[in-house]
């Protein structure tokens, strides 16, 4: 009977103390209380209106959600800024009368990453991800919207996967 508890009790020991602190979004403990996100510029040389707010916007709701972080819009413990540096469009394939049957909306953000706590997590850093839609389709309302979705989910996430969960 004895020999039954001690096991059980090595069992729950074993199971509750794993290689160190982790949570379900991947991140390990993280040393600061709050981030800010600043406004990120689109200077990319073809322009399309509202991509900075959008893109900015989806950072700082990424990171509100997978972390217990407070936004804050002036000194934060950790800051985001950067630029959106490319918007293209270009065809990817081409039909026998030489019409592009696919196309390619390709971003590139470029990110400086500060944590005032831990100096050595600080990085600049280029993130992009492209979205392929039919040679035919114009990517405007809906269909445009679609596919910035796509390629600022791939991107905050990489964002983050970089900065906070170190992976």
């Amino acid at each position: 009977m004895k020999v039954t508890k001690y096991l059980a009790i090595l069992l729950v020991t074993l199971t509750f103390s794993s290689c160190g602190i982790y949570n379900f979004t991947g991140t390990g403990k993280i040393d600061a209380k709050t981030f800010q996100v600043n406004y990120f510029q689109n200077n990319a040389p073809l322009f399309q209106p509202g991509i900075d707010r959008t893109f900015t916007l989806k950072l700082q709701d990424l990171i509100q959600n997978q972390t217990n972080l407070n936004l804050v819009r002036t000194d934060g413990d950790l800051t985001y800024d950067g630029e959106i540096t490319n918007y293209t469009i270009t065809p990817m394939a081409a039909t026998a009368d030489l019409k592009a049957a696919e196309n390619r909306l390709s971003i590139t953000i470029n990110v400086r990453f500060t944590n005032k706590n831990k100096e050595t997590d600080n990085f600049e850093k280029s993130f992009s991800f492209f979205y392929d839609y039919p040679g035919d389709q114009q990517l405007i309302g809906s269909s445009l919207t679609s596919a910035l979705d796509v390629i600022f989910e791939r991107i905050t996430q990489d964002v983050f996967n970089e900065s906070l969960a170190k992976w």
